[in-house]
């Protein structure tokens, strides 16, 4: 594939960036900055991060590098850097939930909730043995969330993510958009939550990968840490 041609698209956690116990705990070295933006100029512009974080914790992240951008799976868009950004805000019914849950589990070590405007994250990295008592309780409590929430289960935890987000609709929409339409896209991810858009990705013909996939993938692609995708994208 010739590299010119490629509209590349990025996770950040586990793909870019080591996971950490809390999210906020990771950190964005100036190698890994120069390295993006230098891809970025490569592509013409054509390279996107896809996300489950929210775009302003991401900016932070990689300031004062900035990129186009779809973060909480597609439920915000920055589509060129520069651009406003548009954001979601939290409804009523899950900021209900979260204050459910998050007191239940308030007295538990190693459970950390996450508001990420229509999205809730509970984070277990720190304490695994959780992960079905707080499966339960997201179960239980999906119903007061309408028709139009999902559970979202990842490596370290779970998410109440509305139907909308899927990183699959994130890339679709970069890829009808300069600089990314006409080319051939690539998207490198780790987790659950990238497999929609391995699908939509190896639909359109581009390239799929998965770092370091511990079951089932779509991906026609792997590898096995975020240091080999420093490498790949080294060799762009």
């Amino acid at each position: 594939m010739n590299a010119d041609r490629r509209a590349l698209f990025l996770d950040i956690d586990g793909t870019l960036l080591e996971h950490q116990a809390h999210p906020e705990a990771v950190a964005v070295d100036d190698a890994l900055r120069a390295l993006l933006w230098d891809v970025s100029l490569r592509l013409d512009g054509a390279l996107a991060l896809i996300t489950g974080r929210t775009i302003a914790m991401a900016d932070r992240l990689f300031l004062p590098l900035e990129l186009p951008i779809a973060g909480i799976y597609g439920l915000e868009m920055r589509m060129r850097p520069g651009e406003p950004v548009e954001r979601a805000l939290e409804p009523e019914a899950l900021s209900a939930v979260i204050e459910r849950l998050s007191g239940r589990f308030a007295q538990v070590e190693g459970v950390y909730f996450e508001r990420k405007g229509p999205v809730l994250a509970i984070h277990i990295r720190a304490a695994p043995e959780m992960m079905g008592e707080v499966m339960a309780a997201a179960e239980e409590a999906l119903p007061d969330l309408g028709e139009g929430y999902r559970i979202l289960a990842g490596n370290a935890g779970l998410e109440l993510v509305p139907l909308a987000g899927v990183k699959a609709a994130a890339i679709e929409r970069f890829m009808d958009a300069a600089p990314f339409a006409g080319r051939r896209p690539v998207f490198i991810g780790d987790d659950t939550s990238d497999e929609s858009g391995f699908d939509y990705v190896n639909g359109a013909g581009g390239l799929s990968i998965r770092v370091k996939p511990a079951g089932p993938t779509a991906a026609r692609a792997t590898l096995p840490d975020v240091a080999a995708v420093r490498e790949w994208l080294g060799e762009v």
